[in-house]
């Protein structure tokens, strides 16, 4: 049987009645089992009377345990406590399975090891990195700066190097968007920018693709809900294998030109894609913040990304740095540096960009042969439609191949799966066929 506690009892136990502390101490009472798991909690006028607050605040204090899962429901239903943890996880990135030897896994689409350049003259030279051993909060060696801004796709005011992609994200989200803020971000997405967005406490406002990109209607829709930033990625979906055109560009840019919001761009994916870098940079180089990650390409170990904005914007996400690291490695952005300038890295990055294609064409051809009509594109991974999601999952498991449903990289109804291609060398038959079986097509 449910228990329940009324505002009685909460007005005797919460002495702290501003937002942040009926929060904190209501989670004192959870964690010390004063309220198990399943405890209705009162209605919040009934509390908010008890306690001489105003039911604002308490809804503000509700929804940060909501926010962590700690509590749930709302409305008529009532809200009971759900949870009696407090560390924050990565929801979808937390839900992955771990996979035994007889399965074929197919979730991560990650780049093969056996195809990124060899990192040890890298890192001996990035021993002796400028600076070395300072604790001076360095934004980016400025070795690194003159090599990425060679193919810097505009020309911003400042750069500042960071430890790897997400953290990138990470960072300039929890510096620049407030909680409860809007944020747009097109759909579907990679699932650790949602699990980032929602562990924020931001109102996610998805923005649908097509073959070109974001659709300009979509974002002119999303619009209208006052986004403080719009999330995207320019160069190639990391999900869909999709390209943004410069046609599509163009008009994205069209429709943000009247308004305020931040444009984050998100090359995740880096070289591994043969379409030339661009950006919105050149029309909105004040309020945009655009980052390339060299996981995919050079090594997911030289935890490395670097992101260009404003002066401004530099400022401020450096600022938030300075609760934790402060900067990122001199050896790692050093290394990075040799690598970008050694002309064989150059040619291993380049044959692993036509392998990553080649195995994601022959998984592609061999489904479009079975009537799946998977696209075709780049990347490591590829999009692939079917009837029901949890039906394919099922029966591809019941095959031996675990692939990640099209769910965790939407926050709306999805028909799709996401198969990693990047290490599939061979198998290209048998897998396209469990596929067709699981599509139910």
């Amino acid at each position: 049987m449910t228990e329940s506690r009324n505002a009685h009892w909460f007005a005797e136990r919460l002495t702290d009645r501003t937002i942040r502390g009926i929060a904190l101490e209501t989670r004192a009472l959870i964690r010390a089992g004063a309220l198990p798991v399943g405890t209705k909690l009162p209605p919040i006028r009934d509390l908010a009377f008890a306690l001489g607050v105003s039911p604002a605040t308490i809804s503000e204090a509700w929804s940060e345990l909501r926010r962590h899962k700690i509590i749930s429901g709302r409305g008529r239903n009532g809200t009971w406590v759900s949870g009696d943890r407090f560390v924050a996880k990565p929801h979808r990135l937390g839900s992955s399975g771990i996979y035994g030897d007889g399965i074929l896994n197919l979730t991560a689409a990650v780049p093969d090891m056996r195809l990124l350049p060899p990192l040890a003259e890298a890192m001996a030279y990035g021993a002796s990195a400028e600076n070395l051993n300072s604790y001076e909060r360095n934004r980016i060696l400025p070795e690194l700066e003159e090599e990425v801004r060679k193919k810097w796709p505009y020309e911003p005011e400042a750069f500042l190097a960071t430890n790897g992609g997400y953290n990138a994200v990470y960072t300039l989200v929890h510096a620049l968007l407030p909680p409860g803020a809007s944020v747009a971000i097109e759909d579907p997405t990679g699932m650790r920018l949602l699990d980032i967005l929602e562990d924020r406490g931001v109102r996610i406002v998805p923005v649908q693709c097509d073959g070109e990109g974001p659709m300009p209607s979509a974002l002119e829709t999303a619009m209208k809900s006052k986004p403080i930033a719009f999330i995207f990625q320019p160069r190639l979906h990391s999900v869909t294998g999709q390209g943004v055109s410069q046609a599509r560009l163009e008009a994205l840019a069209a429709v943000l030109k009247d308004t305020d919001t931040l444009i984050v761009e998100d090359d995740g994916i880096g070289d591994i894609s043969a379409a030339p870098r661009h950006s919105l940079g050149a029309y909105f180089p004040n309020r945009l913040i655009h980052i390339l990650s060299f996981s995919k390409t050079h090594g997911p170990d030289l935890r490395l990304a670097v992101l260009s904005s404003s002066r401004t914007i530099i400022d401020q996400i450096q600022s938030y740095r300075s609760f934790s690291a402060g900067w990122t490695s001199r050896i790692l952005q050093a290394a990075t540096a040799w690598l970008l300038r050694d002309p064989e890295t150059q040619e291993s990055v380049d044959r692993a960009r036509m392998l990553y294609h080649e195995r994601r064409a022959n998984l592609v051809n061999a489904l479009q042969q079975r009537g799946i009509g998977a696209m075709h594109g780049e990347g490591l991974c590829a999009w692939v439609p079917v009837s029901s999601e949890p039906f394919a999952m099922v029966t591809l498991a019941a095959h031996g191949i675990a692939v990640h449903p099209g769910a965790k990289f939407s926050i709306l109804p999805t028909y799709y799966l996401r198969v990693a291609t990047a290490t599939l060398s061979d198998r290209y038959e048998s897998v396209a066929d469990s596929i067709a079986l699981a599509a139910g097509t």
